[in-house]
């Protein structure tokens, strides 16, 4: 079973959406995508689809959906942001 992971972590104006996509029974990942977004919105409760799911639809566009099995949205993952916003 192929499962894409996704988790987006913020700065005040930018974003880093990660994808891992991953076998159930795999030790380790078959693949991570990372998407830079410029301009992200403002958090708003209740409105996760102004801010978060513009950074999801980045992911969605460059893994082959084709080929995931399940998508888990904002689940418990480490994103490291040690690297810089570009």
């Amino acid at each position: 079973m192929s499962v894409l992971a996704i988790d987006v972590y913020y700065r005040p104006n930018d974003a880093k959406a990660v994808g891992v996509i991953f076998n159930w029974e795999d030790a380790k990942p078959t693949e991570t995508v990372v998407e830079y977004i410029k301009g992200v919105g403002d958090y708003v409760p209740g409105e996760f689809y102004k801010r978060e799911l513009p950074c999801i639809q980045h992911i969605f566009e460059v893994v082959n959906l084709n080929t995931i099995d399940a998508i888990i949205i904002d689940g418990h993952m480490y994103v490291d942001n040690a690297v810089v916003l570009g």
